[in-house]
């Protein structure tokens, strides 16, 4: 599916980044940053070149390139790794930052990589995610198809036990992300410290 989605000339949710992404970055400590489920690379692109050392992460190979392309346009590096996050191996302590940003996964898959995410970071480290509420099944503007692949600030708070909440809310917010994200979207949007 992915491969098909990115497999286009366009940019199938744009190239700029994320806009929670920008408005939190400055909590995000600089250094190593792990992006999941990264697709066609806008924000480990922006996160590169406000100086961060990002891995991105997606299934997607087609993706990957894409990301690529984008990012010797725009005249930054990075690490791109085609994997499957079930079969990604977070490594425990080592990240500053992880990213998650509308990687919708099945469920017990999303709780053992947000179990990892934890684990995955240093202390001081911080992990940002914006992803879908099943609210947004009723906008129709993006994001998956059924309820239980999408989060709410409950579903956070279980599995991301163990970091402390600097921000944590459900919100609707005009969202303007290529053609797949475009218009009223219903989010929950979550930044936390490691201890």
């Amino acid at each position: 599916m992915w491969d098909q989605r990115y497999g286009g000339k366009e940019y199938a949710y744009g190239t700029e980044p994320n806009e929670f992404l920008v408005a939190m970055a400055p909590r995000l400590p600089i250094g190593r940053v792990l992006c999941l489920g990264e697709g066609e690379g806008r924000n480990a692109v922006w996160l590169a070149g406000q100086g961060y050392e990002v891995t991105a992460v997606d299934a997607s190979r087609v993706g990957l390139e894409k990301a690529e392309r984008l990012s010797a346009e725009r005249g930054v590096t990075m690490t791109t790794v085609h994997s499957d996050l079930a079969a990604y191996d977070i490594e425990p302590g080592i990240w500053d930052g992880i990213l998650s940003v509308f990687c919708h996964l099945p469920p017990t898959l999303r709780v053992d990589v947000h179990r990892r995410c934890v684990a995955g970071l240093r202390s001081g480290g911080v992990m940002l995610l914006e992803a879908y509420t099943p609210r947004q099944l009723g906008h129709g503007t993006g994001g998956p198809p059924v309820a239980e692949l999408m989060m709410d600030e409950e579903t956070l708070r279980a599995e991301l036990a163990g970091l402390k909440f600097l921000h944590l809310q459900e919100c609707e917010r005009e969202i303007h992300e290529g053609a797949f994200h475009n218009g009223l979207g219903a989010v929950v949007q979550m930044v936390g410290r490691k201890p």
